[in-house]
Formats: C-alpha cells, sequence, structure tokens
C-alpha cells in the first residue's frame, strides 16, 4: 500500500449528518458525564459538549482515510484541532465539506501524517466548526515526503492551575462507539493485538471528549458555548478502566493549555493541549490572503464583478470598485448607486475600498481608475478586467455602432485599463491580471459577433501580456464565467440561471489574483462548481513538399486529413515556439543520428553520474528540485536535489518539484550527446518543462562534463 498523492487537494463531500437531542446525551455519556452534570445528559435545558462535533462527523476521517489509502493496520488518530464560530444546536444537521490538505513523512518505519481539514455547517449554511485532524499511519513512512512543520504549544514548568480526576470505565469504549467510531481497534481483541496493542484501546477522541469537560468545569462552568477552539496531540495509548488526570494551565485571559496524564503509569496520554474559550468566535483566517495588496475590479456593481470584489476585501486586500453605472447595453448616462453599495458592503464588515465611476471604453476612463488606486492606496497589484455590455444581433444585422460599442468595452476597455496598471505592476516587480473572456469567444455564439469577437480578442491580449510580464513577475489568465448576471438574466435558462451564482466562479478568479498563482496565459471555464482549462492545440501537421517547392490545391485536398490531424496535440507558450516546429519538419534527424542516440550508455547512467558533474561553486544561494520523468525502454524517474551547494541525486518522484522535464529516453540521450541541443529539444516539443521554466536554465551552470 501507498499513500495517494492525487487524493491532496480533492474535495471532500459534502457530508451529512442529522442528530437528535438523544446523540447529543449519547455522546456525554460516551465521554464520562453523569448526573454530576445533568446538563449534558438530560434533554431538560440540555446543553451540547462541543467536542460532540468531532464525534459526529466521524464520515469525514473516515474519507480522509479512505481516500488518502493509509494502511489501517496501523492506523492512529495523530492531532486534532476543532475551531468554533458558532453554538452548536442540540438537535439539526452537519453539512460537512474539506479535502486532504497534506501528507508528511517521518521516515521508514516511523510512520506518515495525513491531515484532513473540513469545515461543517447547518442545513441553512451557517458555519459552525472547522476541524483540523492529522491521521498518524504508523505503517505509511518512507515516502520520500517533506518532514511535518513544528507548532509546539508551550506547557508552562509549574504545578497546574486545575487538575481533575477522571475515572473512565472498562465498558467506555463500548458506550463512546456508539457515537459513530466503530473503528475494531477499539472493540475486536483480535484486531488490537494484530495492530500491536494487548487488548482494545480507549479511543483517542473519547478522552479528549473527558478532557474537553474538564476544560470547561474548570474555566468557563457551565458555558460550553463560550469554547472557541481546542486542539491536542495523541501521545501514547490508554486502556480502558485506566484512571486519568487532567492538567491545566491558564496562560492568559481565554486561553489555557492542559495535558491527560494516565494516573497509574504516569505516563502523558494527550499533550500540546490548547483551549481558547471567551464571548468573540474565532474566525480562521483564509489560506489565500491578499494582505497589503490593492485590486482593481472593472464592472464591480453587481454580478461577478462585486462577488471578487467582496471576496478580496474579505481576505485584507484594498479595491478600487469601478462601475459606470450603465444599462446592460452602455446605452445612457452613468450612475454612481451600484459601486458605491459595493463599497458601503466592504466598509460594513471592516474592509477598504473605494468606488470610481469611469468608463472603461476611454483612454482617459482607462488612465483615472488606475489613478484612483494609486492616489487611495498607492499602488495596484491586481487588475480584474470584468466590464462588459451586451448588444446581440445577427451578424447580418450587426450595425457598425453596435460592433465596436461592445469592442470598446470589452476588448478596448481591457487595454484602456491594463495598460496603466501594468506600467506600475512592472515597476514594483508584481502583478496579478484576470481578463474575462467567454465560452462565446472560444467556441461561438448565434448572434453574439460582436461579443464573440471581443472576448477572443483578450485571450489574444493575454498570451502577449503573458510573455512581456513574465519576468516582473506579472501573470496574466483569462476567465469564461458561467454565472448569473445581467447579461445573462434573459440568455440563461430560467433554473439555470438560479445555479449559477457568482459565487461559484469567484474562488477560481480569486486565486489567479493571488501571490500563490504561478500559471500564466491560461484559460479557464468556471461555473456552476464545474472547472477546467480550455487551451489552443496545434496538430503535429504533414511537409507535403521538399523545402522551396510549392504544393498543388490537390496536394491539400489528397493530405487533409493528415493536415487537421490534432494527435498527439501540443500547446505553444509563444510565436517563435511554433515557427521552430514548422522550420524543424524540414529537418529530421538523419537516420544514423537516431541509431547513435541508441547505443552507448543507458539513462540511468546518466543520473547514476550526475552527482560527480555538479559543479558546487555555481550553487551559491540556489535551491531547487529538479524531477526528470523519461519515458520509453530504458526510463524511468529521477530527480535531482540541490541546496546549500551540494546535490542528492534519486529515483522516483519527489512531493514537491521545482522544475520538471519530460523526454522520451532516445531524444533525452540524444540531447546528452549534443546530438540536439536543449533549445532545439525544447521547441521541437521533444523536451517539456513544467512548473518553474526559468529555473531550468540552472541546469547547464550547476552540471559539467
Amino acid at each position: 500500500m501507498a499513500l495517494k498523492k492525487e487524493a491532496i487537494g480533492k474535495k471532500i463531500g459534502p457530508i451529512t449528518k442529522e442528530y437528535t437531542w438523544r446523540d447529543v446525551v449519547l455522546y456525554a455519556l460516551g465521554v464520562g458525564a453523569g448526573f454530576d452534570e445533568l446538563d449534558y445528559v438530560y434533554e431538560k435545558d440540555l446543553k451540547v459538549i462541543p467536542s460532540f462535533s468531532i464525534a459526529a462527523i466521524f464520515d469525514f476521517l473516515s474519507h480522509v482515510g479512505a481516500e488518502s489509502n493509509v494502511n489501517l493496520a496501523g492506523l492512529l488518530h495523530g492531532e486534532q484541532e476543532l475551531i468554533f464560530h458558532n453554538p452548536i444546536p442540540t438537535e439539526g444537521k452537519f453539512v460537512t465539506t474539506g479535502r486532504i490538505t497534506n501528507y508528511y513523512d517521518l521516515g521508514e518505519k516511523k510512520g506518515a501524517l495525513i491531515i484532513g481539514k473540513g469545515v461543517t455547517r447547518d442545513a441553512k449554511g451557517k458555519k459552525l466548526f472547522t476541524n483540523i485532524m492529522t491521521l498518524f499511519g504508523r505503517k505509511d513512512g518512507g515516502f520520500g515526503g517533506e518532514a511535518p512543520p513544528k507548532k509546539p504549544v508551550e506547557i508552562p514548568e509549574r504545578e497546574p492551575d486545575f487538575v481533575v480526576e477522571e475515572q473512565p470505565s472498562k465498558n467506555q469504549p463500548l458506550v463512546y462507539r456508539l457515537s459513530g467510531d466503530i473503528f475494531q481497534l477499539h472493540v475486536d481483541p483480535e484486531f488490537a493485538k494484530m495492530s500491536g496493542f494487548e487488548m482494545p484501546i480507549m479511543h483517542g477522541l473519547c478522552t479528549l471528549g473527558f478532557a474537553c469537560r474538564a476544560c470547561i468545569s474548570s474555566l468557563c462552568p457551565g458555558q460550553p458555548e463560550k469554547v472557541r477552539r481546542f486542539k491536542c496531540r495523541f501521545s501514547k495509548t490508554l486502556y480502558p478502566g485506566q484512571p486519568i488526570k487532567i492538567l491545566i494551565w491558564k496562560t492568559a485571559d481565554g486561553e489555557a493549555v492542559w495535558r491527560v496524564v494516565n494516573t497509574q503509569t504516569n505516563d502523558t496520554v494527550i499533550d500540546q493541549g490548547l483551549f481558547v474559550y471567551g464571548d468573540t468566535p474565532v474566525e480562521m483566517e483564509p489560506e489565500v490572503l491578499y494582505n497589503g495588496r490593492v485590486a482593481i475590479v472593472t464592472g464591480a456593481g453587481g454580478g461577478l464583478g462585486r462577488a471578487y470584489a467582496l471576496e478580496l476585501a474579505k481576505r485584507g486586500c484594498k479595491v478600487v470598485v469601478n462601475d459606470l453605472g450603465g444599462s446592460r447595453d452602455g446605452s445612457g448616462g452613468g450612475d454612481a448607486t451600484p459601486a458605491q453599495k459595493v463599497v458601503d458592503e466592504i466598509k460594513a464588515f471592516g474592509g477598504e475600498a473605494v468606488a470610481n465611476y469611469d468608463n472603461v471604453a476611454t483612454v482617459e476612463g482607462g488612465a483615472n481608475i488606475v489613478k484612483t488606486a494609486v492616489d487611495n492606496f498607492g499602488k495596484v497589484d491586481i487588475l480584474i478586467n470584468n466590464a462588459g455590455i451586451l448588444r446581440d444581433k445577427s451578424f447580418i444585422k450587426m450595425e457598425p455602432e453596435n460592433w465596436q460599442a461592445v469592442l470598446g468595452v470589452h476588448l478596448n476597455g481591457a487595454y484602456n485599463v491594463t495598460k496603466p496598471a501594468f506600467a506600475i505592476m512592472k515597476e514594483n516587480g508584481f502583478g496579478r491580471i484576470v481578463m474575462t473572456t467567454s465560452a462565446a469567444g472560444i467556441y461561438g455564439n448565434f448572434g453574439q459577433t460582436n461579443y464573440s469577437a471581443a472576448k477572443m480578442g483578450l485571450v489574444g491580449m493575454m498570451n502577449t501580456i503573458k510573455l512581456e510580464g513574465g519576468k516582473y513577475n506579472i501573470k496574466a489568465n483569462t476567465v469564461a464565467p458561467l454565472a448569473a448576471s445581467r447579461l445573462t438574466e434573459d440568455v440563461l435558462p430560467p433554473d439555470l440561471f438560479e445555479k449559477s451564482s457568482p459565487a461559484f466562479v469567484a474562488p477560481l478568479v480569486l486565486y489567479l489574483c493571488s501571490d500563490q498563482c504561478q500559471e500564466s496565459g491560461r484559460i479557464y471555464n468556471a461555473g456552476m462548481g464545474f472547472f477546467n482549462r480550455a487551451a489552443l492545440v496545434t496538430g503535429p501537421g504533414v511537409v507535403l513538399t521538399s523545402q522551396g517547392e510549392f504544393p498543388e490545391p490537390d496536394d491539400i485536398k489528397a493530405n487533409l486529413a493528415k493536415v487537421e490531424k490534432l494527435a498527439p496535440g501540443k500547446e505553444y507558450w509563444e510565436l517563435n515556439a511554433q515557427v521552430g516546429d514548422a522550420l524543424m519538419a524540414f529537418s529530421a534527424p538523419p537516420p544514423q543520428a537516431a541509431a547513435a542516440a541508441d547505443a552507448g550508455p543507458s539513462v540511468g547512467d546518466f543520473f547514476n553520474e550526475m552527482e560527480a558533474h555538479f559543479v558546487p561553486e555555481a550553487a551559491a544561494g540556489v535551491d531547487v528540485v529538479f524531477q526528470y520523468n523519461i519515458s520509453g525502454s530504458g526510463g524511468g524517474s529521477w530527480y535531482a536535489i540541490v541546496k546549500d551547494q551540494t546535490c542528492k541525486v534519486a529515483k522516483g518522484q519527489h512531493e514537491k518539484p521545482t522544475t520538471t522535464i519530460d523526454m522520451a529516453a532516445p531524444d533525452f540521450m540524444a540531447m546528452m550527446k549534443k546530438q540536439i541541443t536543449p533549445m532545439n529539444a525544447y521547441t521541437s516539443g521533444k523536451l517539456k518543462i513544467s512548473g518553474d521554466l526559468m529555473k531550468s536554465q540552472l541546469i547547464e551552470k550547476l552540471f559539467k562534463e
């Protein structure tokens, strides 16, 4: 068995769980509550022990285990964190979505950590709690992954402020498992022995429930709704019937640390405990943040633009909300109301924003939009070209005025704003630009020649901006959204319109605006929660005559199937690469060169000797991982780690390569023998590079003959 790398980031859920007051009481009994805590076990004035949250979503835990392919015989719960956003009702429905966020390698025979994160809401969408779980796969280590980060909770070197003693029953797991955790390790003697234990063990989460009760009774007695954060690390096995004591140290107002000790052995059973409580809910920071960034969103008075502006502001971005406030077809005067309303919404939750009412369709308007950002916030980091109008007519009825008006807003408008913004981004060495294309431009749509032409023009504009902005850390991408807005309210069928909330598109656009985004020159479709990438693909083509000779129309007709063939298709990064391929088509390597490529040392021999050719003095300050995937006979996968002026080469796949190089074995060896140059190999498609393209240029400097 091996952990499935492709499971990282894959969405889990939604997983639903309906529960009643009986489930709340059963859980409380399972974690030791009784007559001395009647509020937890009696439906009159019933209160929920906050740790019930994790017990009520065991299905999510099991999905994390199943998706990761962890070896169940070595599975233990390693760490658990709960963040509470709102009080948990005594009955209702939990709706949980999440994902596996990472694997960490502790080493061969030492195990691995599988990190899962889930957010649980009630049936109406109110966020209740976030859980971050760490599963410990004792039999899954040694796969070459990164080590876990160290985030210790400091336990004071003094006597605890509170000590709560508890005596779990010998039958405690039998009651607790009825809340949903029916893993055999806690009930089946044979399975427990097969897993290396004397007998079934206590659920770590059951002991966690004892600790949660103890922290509440010591720090906020009778007020479980005040618990805001609860986390810990499971460090040692506890057998049913063994007494425990919960040691609690108050470290600040509203905060304490804790651990659980086996009273018989004095072993620490649960460590690194943190307990946060008070009247203010804890909001987890989004993983994608924009603190200090400044964004311009055009056409942001409603629909998609409004969704982008609000979400950016919630994550710390300062936003220029641009909207002329005109009608859907761009006619009539402007209206300041839409843009100002969005600004007011942002300011209401503490964000920073300013409204702008200029028309993107004029050079002066575009310049003034950018000036608004600079005057108010000092710079521009992000630009989302979202403004648009519609004037649909069949092509034969398309008047020049309607043609020009639509191109004026969509295509010229993007130019008018992007040019002054690009200049500032170039000077600052950072920029994220998102163009808004459309499926109508990519694939065509009846009655929209003006709109389609403008939208496809934006793709061409992006393709050159990605090249000119590359060395300045300016990334440009294009999104084709399917979303409910003024432009689509009578285009989309009513049932589809209702399902097409802009909220489904915003996550992709926000990612493309983030520091984390390294993609550039991409086209994405997005709508209703479905995302995919569109691309211009060029077929391999065919040479019909000798160079310098002219084919006849009959030659084209006879070979049209070969001309039209797209497989194996190829994407080009720039014009020169496509022209290079066309030129290379007339200069295929002679047969003797191909034969020579198959002779001599093997691919493996090259990588076995690679470390010996490393030049340490050329690697000062270099920290990269080169992944080589060599296909075909004699090929395989190797990676080279260059760090601290050292080089380590190993066979296999690295979890996080900086640059990945894909080649067929004969082409790779021909390149190593200098029968083809790396540039020729790249422009002809024989050498494919993904990840950080610029770092690949270090290879010739770092390794010499």
